[in-house]
């Protein structure tokens, strides 16, 4: 909250924040999910409704979507505290990770903003301490609630389906027999069907195409992977920034007005659209897109932010943060007795980057997957290393 008042309780400072309360405030008045609010594709349902319901109904209260994204980002430090407890059997370093959770600058900054994030993050991680907890018991109904959970946060963020085939890790747990094994991951695949599939089978009523979440896909997969991508890493300054991003957005409308003259595209034919484009611009030059993907995935495992937008103190301060965080947690992922929920951390920490890499890579679409499993590594490899001295 504190964090709120210093950055202010009426201002959308966040570039999508407009985006979600149009969502929002279209679904007020017309009682419908909207088709369009955006020219390109339409947002995961799953935030606009939770705006819709923190702000009784008046999602340009944006003082009411603040203080609820605080309440989210303050309680994802218990959440990943009880984590590290249950992980690690040690109670200082869960107050510790829950404090270092608390303070995180990505963390923190997300939850000041209307966005996303903090309700993907509570969701995700929520998942997480469910499906082990489930592992641990075992317990069905946790493996369900578990699946519930990761459902959920794919409709908040789609890029989570592709975390849909980690509740099949109770299958890997040989304490159990293997019926009970079956159980806990059939149990965990039907909680993240039914949290997914209603709103699955609505857009397949609407629009009768199938489309799991929205129809984001295309579009980004152009965005990143086209000429324009490229364009992008040769930005040096804020004002060529600017430009580019007009010039983007003027290009796209063009493109599919040339297409889509009476205006009557679906959002399946709109993703598929996009997705050719990129494609014909891959074949047409397969070397600028190896090096294409070389530059994404260096701007997703590098420890700073994007230096031309933000000052050079918070890209240091920022640099020196991730630098120590990402060396402390490769020691507590090495160091780690219980193996298998380190394998399990690290198949989720390379999927998400490779989903991200063959999309979209924007810095700040990394904390949310990689910095909890980061935090949650880092304060037992700290702990120790101060215990040692």
């Amino acid at each position: 909250m504190i964090a709120v008042s210093a950055v202010g309780f009426s201002t959308l400072g966040f570039g999508d924040a407009r985006a979600y309360v149009g969502t929002a405030k279209a679904l007020v008045e017309t009682g419908r999910y909207p088709v369009r609010v955006e020219p390109f594709f339409f947002r995961p349902p799953a935030y606009p409704v939770f705006l819709v319901a923190v702000t009784l109904g008046h999602p340009e209260w944006i003082a009411a979507a603040k203080v609820a994204n605080s309440v989210l980002g303050a309680l994802l430090a218990p959440l990943l505290a009880a984590l590290s407890l249950k992980l690690f059997r040690r109670r200082g370093v869960a107050v510790a990770t829950g404090v270092a959770a608390a303070l995180h600058p990505a963390f923190v900054m997300m939850a000041t903003e209307v966005q996303s994030e903090p309700l993907f993050l509570v969701l995700l991680v929520g998942s997480g301490f469910l499906l082990l907890a489930a592992a641990d018991r075992p317990s069905s109904n946790l493996a369900l609630a578990a699946g519930v959970a990761l459902g959920l946060a794919a409709l908040t963020r789609s890029t989570a389906l592709v975390l849909a085939l980690f509740l099949l890790v109770p299958l890997a747990d040989c304490r159990y027999p293997t019926r009970a094994r079956r159980h806990l991951a059939a149990s965990a695949l039907v909680g993240f069907a039914a949290a997914l599939l209603p709103w699955t089978i609505r857009n397949a009523i609407v629009f009768r195409e199938l489309l799991p979440v929205n129809d984001a896909g295309g579009y980004s997969f152009y965005h990143g992977n086209s000429v324009w991508t490229s364009r992008y890493y040769a930005i040096r300054t804020r004002p060529e920034y600017d430009r580019w991003l007009v010039d983007f957005d003027a290009d796209m409308r063009r493109r599919m007005a040339a297409v889509d003259r009476d205006g009557v595209f679906t959002p399946g034919r709109r993703s598929a659209f996009f997705k050719e484009m990129a494609i014909a611009e891959i074949r047409a030059d397969p070397a600028a897109e190896a090096r294409l993907i070389a530059q994404k995935t260096w701007q997703w495992l590098r420890p700073y932010p994007t230096p031309w937008f933000w000052p050079a103190a918070v890209v240091v301060g920022v640099g020196v943060l991730y630098v120590v965080l990402d060396v402390l947690a490769v020691v507590g992922l090495a160091t780690a007795k219980r193996r298998g929920v380190v394998v399990f951390c690290v198949g989720v920490l390379a999927v998400t980057m490779a989903a991200h890499v063959a999309l979209l890579v924007v810095w700040r679409y990394r904390a949310p997957y990689w910095d909890p499993i980061l935090i949650l590594y880092a304060l037992p490899a700290a702990a120790t290393l101060v215990r040692r001295d």
